[in-house]
């Protein structure tokens, strides 16, 4: 008898019953040498605890007094042993398994997801980053060619310097202007303004032989290079305080003046 135990467990019957994998046949077995041989169910529990230890990571623990009340059911309903020890067969490892597998790839998948979608949004960003920059780029390259030829004006051996600087009612003002006779061109470049009241502004005019022209209205925040009429025969300019909304007057307060004339 002890040769057919030991047949028994060197078989595979026992990791088969364990793991669900067996015929009725065999479970018949399997279970009359663990109800009948010691040794037999010794190694069941072993094997048993083995493939637990395994899958303890993705265990949920059972209240304790789960298992004792099922059993109790039972020996209430029979008294039959083969019933007693597959009641007490233990959950499975591959279940756990299974189980924590299908979490792990679930989150995963998430996690995946919402790198993609970040990874989506990134290139939207670098996309958009890329074409305002193209823009900018463009943009720079027309205000560079625009003070490109606006130095050239400005270095031409024709165009004339006038520096006009304010009297004093208006000590801050600077402008420089730039005129060229030759191509008929005039440019004013705003310095310094002192600030006016909000009703007020600063024109700029040019006194010509028999009357006053005004050339346009000068503004702090144009502290660049513009363009203002050319005046043929223009004897100087000068800048004035006005009131805003109303018809440009030569008899508004003047605050500087630069003669054109050859000296």
């Amino acid at each position: 008898m002890e040769k057919q135990v030991q047949t028994f467990l060197n078989s595979d019957l026992l990791q088969k019953y364990l793991v669900g994998d067996i015929s009725s046949e065999e479970s018949k077995e399997v279970e009359h040498f663990i109800s009948n041989y010691p040794e037999a169910a010794e190694a069941y529990e072993k094997l048993q605890d083995n493939l637990e230890i395994i899958a303890k990571a993705g265990a949920v623990d059972l209240p304790k007094d789960l298992l004792g009340d099922i059993l109790n059911s039972l020996d209430e309903s029979s008294d039959t042993k083969v019933i007693h020890l597959t009641q007490e067969r233990k959950t499975p490892w591959y279940s756990f398994a299974a189980s924590a597998a299908a979490v792990i790839f679930a989150v995963t998948s998430f996690m995946f997801y919402q790198k993609n979608e970040e990874l989506k949004n990134e290139n939207n960003v670098v996309v958009e980053e890329i074409f305002d920059l193209r823009s900018d780029i463009q943009n720079n390259n027309s205000k560079l060619d625009d003070l490109s030829r606006e130095l050239l004006k400005l270095n031409n051996p024709d165009a004339k310097k006038y520096v006009i600087n304010g009297n004093e009612r208006a000590k801050n003002l600077k402008t420089v202007a730039y005129i060229n006779s030759v191509e008929k061109t005039s440019m004013i470049d705003v310095v310094t303004l002192p600030q006016l009241p909000k009703e007020q502004q600063y024109q700029i005019w040019a006194e010509l032989q028999d009357k006053m022209v005004n050339l346009g209205i000068l503004d702090e925040s144009d502290r660049r290079l513009k363009q203002i009429p050319y005046m043929e025969d223009a004897l100087a300019l000068s800048i004035k305080i006005g009131t805003k909304g109303d018809n440009a007057n030569e008899n508004d307060t003047e605050v500087a003046e630069i003669s054109l004339k050859d000296d």
